[in-house]
């Protein structure tokens, strides 16, 4: 049945005990909640609420056809299906649709051709049989039998297979991205900061080397220049101490630092650091 789903509490179908007797009074709704709401069972409606008539249609989810009612009412009285009592269980069958009808639910064709159903089979089950040993009577439960075997074997299997986990429910697949390999650590920018401090330190070894001055002829920029591009030829990186040469004093140093800022001037080395405040290293401009 389409319409809309709302939270209800099923009514449990009567026992034999329980069955109505004729002339007696219909089932009323305060004995049982019709409705739940946030935890509330509800069992009279306000009285200033109005209803039109078939304004909404119920799904009744306590049982999923007449067969898995009749299977309810034979599993709750301990009954062997191939062993009911056919004349009791359709009294309780019959009570329950009659139940339902008195509170207005509306059952789906199927309920009621179950019920006709049994109705046939209990009046066959009170015809007198037949004593002609020859002829052999089919039992007039047996095909209901076979339904409802077959209906719980299924509905075994069923709530086997909901148990199983099922992915998405109780099981995700795990997935993440690959990591990038192809990405190239670009030269950090070297700070002049850096290369002021460095050419302090070469300058503080300097002094520890020199002991006396010796005058000698003065060094030239551009030869320097020209010693500096050749040290760096056919290597990748030369560190920036290794440009110095502690026996040359402080104009030797100073010469050789003015012939490398010359040469990154002009745009033919350049300096690289691996790391803050790790070693600078000089190495020749790729064209």
């Amino acid at each position: 049945m389409a319409g809309e789903r709302v939270n209800e509490t099923h009514p449990q179908a009567p026992t034999g005990e329980e069955t109505p007797q004729p002339g007696a009074q219909a089932p009323q709704q305060g004995e049982m909640p019709f409705a739940v709401v946030m935890g509330k069972a509800i069992t009279e409606l306000p009285k200033d609420l109005y209803i039109p008539p078939q304004a909404l249609e119920v799904f009744l989810e306590a049982f999923e056809g007449p067969l898995d009612l009749l299977l309810y009412l034979i599993r709750r009285q301990n009954l062997d299906i191939l062993e009911i009592d056919v004349s009791k269980i359709t009294e309780q069958y019959m009570a329950y649709v009659d139940l339902m009808d008195a509170m207005k639910f509306e059952l789906a064709a199927e309920y009621l051709l179950m019920a006709a159903m049994l109705a046939e089979i209990k009046s066959r089950m009170l015809l007198p049989r037949s004593t002609d040993v020859d002829e052999e009577e089919e039992d007039p439960r047996a095909q209901l039998i076979r339904r409802l075997q077959e209906y719980e074997r299924f509905k075994k299997a069923a709530e086997d297979i909901e148990e199983l986990p099922r992915q998405e429910r109780d099981t995700w697949v795990a997935s993440a991205n690959p990591p990038d390999l192809n990405r190239t650590r670009p030269d950090p920018e070297v700070d002049m900061r850096e290369l002021l401090l460095a050419l302090g330190e070469v300058l503080r070894r300097a002094d520890m080397y020199e002991s006396h001055h010796i005058q000698r002829e003065a060094l030239s920029t551009r030869e320097r220049m020209s010693e500096v591009l050749e040290k760096l030829s056919g290597v990748q990186f030369v560190p920036f101490v290794a440009l110095f040469s502690a026996d040359e004093g402080r104009l030797g140093v100073v010469v050789t630092f003015l012939a490398v800022m010359e040469l990154i001037k002009e745009s033919l080395v350049e300096i690289v650091q691996s790391e803050p405040f790790g070693p600078i290293h000089v190495k020749a401009r790729s064209e």
